[in-house]
């Protein structure tokens, strides 16, 4: 963590010297703000800068834009805000403002305010520190709220009484979690109590915003503390009561089985350690969300799950559009992680087959890698033999994926005969029975019954249509 003699030493750069002397010729009281300046002082990197103007934020962007060559300016009157771009960085100017807020709604009535107005509304101390711009205060830390110590002690205070600062922005509840998760801080007592008594005003936040939150979270490097921060608040029961469903642990003749929840967000952790990808990430989250529909108890086998994986594939796409998630290629990739999550757990407990193999290339095929990481982080055991078991067996499976893939060329195979030569061989039209030959013919190949040739399955294809009643075309 940077002190105050350092930030004002890196601020001496010829960019905020530019900044600070064109505020002087526009006459107006000019400071950086926000998480630019936390990131600073945290030494973390950051692409997005905030400054505040004491008088017109727009007018004051325009005479910038032209000092610093940056691109045209993005106005947004509504918000009395405008944007330009400086060199990959983002620069984001805004009139110094208070607000006062309804009860129904988290949009703010907005007033011309002072510096000290706009830091008081800021959600968080560690957010309302400013830097000084102008010849006479250039690089001095403004801090009214000690939103330093709050950054040196690790804790997320609001400037307002908690309860009032997320009873006016509810989306500032979501905030404080995603910063606890982000920067590995905790939240002050009082305004965790205060998110627990207003959780349920998260509901007059539109979907889009929260779930932008959400990903913010899930992006993190640890995005467990996020989802818990959430179910303890209760918050998650607003945002995604689906999730909630998967705690808790049933008991029956003295058999339990593991809590889903918590062995999601393990899974969602050993991803993260592995991968970037929000998507499989997602997929991580997903992958046993049917898991509370499926629970049975058999006196025999205990609690199963039969078909979570089928079930959870099916529920995909209602879930990211209740989200308001993406509902193109992103969802189906989901989607195909966790139908396809219990095969390479399956392969690994047994003898490989080459056409156990096939099948898996052929239905993962460009997203295997993408389906062994989740497979691999799904090991949850307390018990490390186990676990060293277990992936020695994945990586088995990997090297036979490898050896099938090199002599089949499996990952992006199709069958001989397609759709095309099925219709024009037998004079039909598209339908259902002409989906049912090409996946017999798949299936056949796949489980090695036939040989992967044209003949063979030609051959396949005549014996199948004839079960059926298909004749030639003359």
């Amino acid at each position: 963590m940077r002190s105050r003699e350092e930030i004002k030493q890196i601020i001496d750069q010829p960019i905020y010297r530019t900044i600070g002397k064109a505020a002087d010729e526009f006459g107006a009281k000019v400071f950086i703000i926000g998480g630019y300046v936390r990131d600073l002082i945290l030494e973390r990197p950051s692409k997005d800068m905030d400054i505040v103007v004491e008088g017109s934020g727009i007018e004051f962007a325009e005479f910038l834009s032209k000092k610093l060559h940056g691109t045209p300016v993005n106005f947004f009157k509504n918000f009395g805000t405008a944007m330009f771009m400086h060199d990959g960085l983002e620069i984001e100017i805004v009139g110094a403002r208070k607000e006062s807020y309804r009860y129904e709604s988290r949009k703010p009535l907005v007033e011309n305010g002072t510096l000290a107005e706009d830091q008081e509304r800021r959600d968080f101390t560690i957010n309302a520190i400013s830097i000084g711009l102008n010849k006479e205060v250039f690089g001095e830390l403004i801090d009214p709220f000690n939103g330093m110590n709050d950054l040196k002690e690790g804790i997320l205070v609001t400037p307002k009484e908690p309860e009032q600062t997320y009873s006016d922005d509810p989306l500032r509840m979501m905030r404080a979690i995603r910063f606890a998760t982000q920067l590995h801080f905790k939240i002050e007592g009082k305004s965790l109590e205060a998110i627990k008594t207003q959780k349920e005003r998260i509901d007059i936040v539109s979907k889009e915003r929260v779930i932008d939150e959400l990903n913010k979270i899930v992006k993190a490097d640890r995005p467990s503390l996020g989802f818990k921060l959430l179910f303890t608040t209760g918050l998650l029961n607003h945002i995604f009561p689906k999730m909630v469903e998967l705690h808790g642990v049933d008991i029956k003749n003295g058999q339990g089985h593991k809590d889903n929840f918590y062995h999601t967000l393990q899974v969602l952790d050993n991803v993260a350690d592995r991968s970037d990808d929000l998507w499989l990430r997602w997929a991580a989250i997903m992958h046993d969300i049917a898991k509370p529909d499926t629970k049975r108890f058999d006196k025999k086998a205990g609690w199963t799950f039969h078909g979570h994986e089928d079930l959870g594939a099916k529920l995909t796409p209602k879930i990211f559009r209740d989200l308001k998630l993406p509902l193109d290629h992103k969802m189906r990739f989901v989607q195909k992680m966790v139908k396809l999550h219990l095969r390479p757990i399956a392969l690994s407990k047994d003898e490989v087959s080459d056409a156990g193999i096939r099948r898996l290339l052929f239905d993962a095929s460009e997203d295997l890698e993408s389906l062994m990481i989740l497979c691999e982080s799904d090991i949850t055991s307390k018990d490390d033999s186990k676990v060293k078991k277990y992936l020695s067996n994945f990586q088995k499976v990997r090297e036979k994926c490898r050896e099938v893939e090199e002599n089949d060329k499996m990952r992006n195979w199709q069958p001989p005969i397609d759709g095309a030569e099925i219709m024009a061989t037998f004079n039909m039209e598209p339908g259902r029975t002409v989906g049912l030959i090409k996946s017999a013919i798949r299936e056949a190949i796949l489980d090695e019954k036939i040989e992967n040739t044209y003949e063979a399955a030609h051959a396949f294809m005549l014996f199948e249509a004839k079960k059926m009643g298909l004749t030639l075309k003359n």
